[in-house]
């Protein structure tokens, strides 16, 4: 499965929101080249949040602790997905399965953003 450079974008309050392009069918950058994540590193085996905030400074940070101020996204990466193909037999003469993870693919990601106050 190829990857693509889409994501799902859920607007969840009014206003201005923060800017944001995708690249790579796996990686978003937020503002004027501010900060850029590869969602494919992020995946894991159960459902991965990420809160994106402006700092004290007017950077883009990862997480609300530190000198974060304004809440201004969330992405939802879901848990990885997997199939599973069968390799010969198990010392009972069941087959084997074993999972091997399907490619990622940004356009399962969700993107919500917040407006955010000028």
């Amino acid at each position: 499965m190829a990857t693509t450079n889409k994501i799902i974008v859920v607007e969840k309050t009014p206003g201005t929101h923060i800017d944001y392009a995708l690249s790579s069918g796996k990686k978003i950058t937020f503002g004027d080249d501010e900060l850029t994540i590869n969602l494919a590193t992020r995946e894991r085996d159960y459902e991965v949040s990420l809160d994106i905030c402006i700092d004290e400074e007017d950077g883009v940070v990862i997480g609300t602790g530190g000198k974060a101020q304004k809440y201004a996204a969330q992405i939802i990466i879901p848990a990885r997905r997997y199939d599973v193909i069968e390799d010969g037999e198990d010392e009972e003469g069941n087959p084997r399965e074993i999972p091997v993870p399907i490619p990622f693919d940004m356009s399962l990601c969700t993107l919500i953003l917040w407006g955010l106050e000028v």
